[in-house]
C-alpha cells in the first residue's frame, strides 16, 4: 500500500455522520441538508436535449484532449467573462476538458509535484475543500497552510508567509470564490501572487468552480487569468485555473469542466491525462458546448441565489453573527457555542443539518480557523432554505 494512504482523514461528511450517532430527530419534521454543496436547482433541459442528440458518441473513444468544437466554446465563454486578450485561450494549447474540478485538482497536482526536491511544499487556505490536502499528500509533498480569519475578510495573509515557506512552495491552492467562507480574492493581490510565482518558481492553481455565483451583476469576480491579462501576460505562465459546469449550471452529474492556462503546463498535464484514463465522453463534451455558450439559465441561477440569501439572511439576522459573502452559495456563521455541538444538537431537535467549520480545517499552532462556525450551503429549494432558517432561529432562541 502507498505509507502516504495513513495521511487521510476521513471526509467531512463521514466525520459527521459519526457525530449524529446516537441522535433521534423527530419524524414529525422531514430532513432538511444544507450540509453538502451539492447544487438541487434544475439542470438546464436544453443540455440534456445535447447529450441525448449525441448518444452516437458512445461509440467512440473519446480523446484526452476533447472535441475541438468544445475547448472552442471554452476559449470563447472564457475570453469574454474574464476580459482576456482578444486572441482569446488558444484552444490547441491552453485548454483542456475535464471530469469536472475535482478530480482535475487532485490529478493535476500529480503532475506538479516534484518530490525529489528537499521539503516540497504545497501551500493552502484553511479551512479548505479537503482534496487540496489528499493530493498533497499523495503526491509526496506536505500542505502548508494558511489561516482564512475574519480579520482579514477570510482571505489568507500572504504577507504573513516566511521566505523559507515561498523558496519551498512547488504550488499554490488559490479557491475564489472561497469554500465555505465566499471571500473572493481581488485583483491586486493575484497581481502580487503572480509576482511570488514568478520569483520563487511554483505554479498558482486557481479554484473558480464558484465564479459565476455573484450577487452584483457589475462586479462579477475577478479570476487569475483576468489579472494575467491585465498585466499583459498572455502566456499566463505558472498560472492554471480550474472551472466547472457543477455550480455554473447545475449540472454535478454532468462531470464536466476545463482548465486552462500556461501552455508548457497544459502540455504535460495531458501527457498525464493520456496515461490517467480520463477522457470526457463524447455526448458529454456536446452538452457541456450547450451550456457553456448560454448565459441565460446562469443569470437565472443567480436570481435564485440572490433571493434564497434575502430570505434566509433577513430571518437569521440578530441571531446568528452572519453576513452575505462575497460570492458562491455557502453561508459561514459563527456558532454561540461549539460548531460540533450546535451541529449535533440542531440536527437532534430540528433535523437540520449544517457543517462543523473544523471539519473543514486543521488545527495549526494551537487554532483551527474552522472552529465556531459551520457551514450552510443554501442548495435547497427557496422553501425548504426559508424552513430551514426558521427552524435555526427556533434552535437558537431554545438551546
Amino acid at each position: 500500500m502507498n505509507p502516504d494512504l495513513a495521511l487521510l482523514q476521513p471526509y467531512p461528511f463521514a466525520k459527521l455522520a459519526t457525530l449524529f450517532e446516537g441522535t433521534s430527530p423527530s419524524s414529525a419534521q422531514s430532513h432538511i441538508a444544507l450540509s453538502i454543496g451539492e447544487p438541487k436547482h434544475t439542470s438546464p433541459a436544453f443540455v440534456g436535449a445535447a447529450l441525448t442528440a449525441h448518444m452516437g458518441g458512445l461509440s467512440q473513444y473519446p480523446l484526452t484532449k476533447g472535441i475541438l468544437e468544445l475547448r472552442t466554446s471554452i476559449s470563447a465563454w472564457a475570453t469574454k467573462r474574464f476580459h482576456l486578450a482578444s486572441s482569446g485561450l488558444c484552444p490547441e494549447t491552453q485548454i483542456l476538458p475535464v471530469n469536472g474540478t475535482r478530480e482535475a485538482l487532485f490529478s493535476f497536482t500529480q503532475v506538479i509535484v516534484d518530490r525529489t526536491k528537499s521539503n516540497p511544499l504545497v501551500v493552502c487556505p484553511n479551512p479548505f475543500y479537503q482534496i487540496y490536502e489528499g493530493a498533497t499528500y499523495l503526491a509526496g509533498a506536505k500542505p502548508y497552510f494558511l489561516p482564512c480569519e475574519s480579520s482579514n475578510g477570510y482571505l489568507p495573509n500572504y504577507e504573513s508567509v516566511p521566505t523559507q515557506v515561498w523558496q519551498d512552495c512547488q504550488m499554490l491552492f488559490v479557491c475564489s470564490p472561497g469554500n465555505p467562507t465566499g471571500a473572493v480574492t481581488d485583483i491586486s493581490t493575484w497581481k502580487k501572487l503572480i509576482a511570488l510565482a514568478d520569483e520563487h518558481d511554483f505554479i498558482i492553481a486557481s479554484d473558480e468552480c464558484y465564479s459565476e455565483l455573484y450577487f452584483d451583476e457589475a462586479n462579477p469576480p475577478v479570476g487569475l487569468l483576468q489579472a494575467c491579462a491585465a498585466m499583459g501576460r498572455h502566456d499566463y505562465k505558472h498560472c492554471m485555473v480550474f472551472h466547472s459546469l457543477s455550480k455554473r449550471s447545475n449540472l454535478p452529474g454532468l462531470r464536466s469542466g476545463f482548465v486552462a492556462g500556461d501552455a508548457e503546463l497544459i502540455e504535460s498535464y495531458l501527457q498525464y491525462r493520456t496515461y490517467h484514463g480520463c477522457a470526457m465522453p463524447v455526448q458529454h463534451q456536446f452538452a457541456s458546448i450547450a451550456a457553456w455558450n448560454d448565459e441565460g439559465h446562469v443569470f437565472a441561477n443567480r436570481q435564485l441565489y440572490r433571493e434564497k440569501f434575502a430570505r434566509v439572511l433577513e430571518i437569521l439576522a440578530g441571531q446568528l453573527k452572519v453576513s452575505q459573502p462575497d460570492a458562491s452559495f455557502y453561508l459561514w456563521p459563527e456558532t454561540p457555542i461549539d460548531d460540533t455541538q450546535f451541529a449535533r444538537e440542531l440536527f437532534q431537535h430540528e433535523h437540520v443539518t449544517v457543517l462543523p467549520g473544523q471539519f473543514l480545517s486543521r488545527e495549526i499552532d494551537g487554532l483551527n480557523p474552522g472552529a465556531g462556525h459551520v457551514r450552510m450551503a443554501l442548495v435547497a429549494p427557496i422553501e425548504q432554505c426559508i424552513e430551514a432558517a426558521e427552524r435555526i432561529k427556533h434552535f437558537i432562541q431554545h438551546f
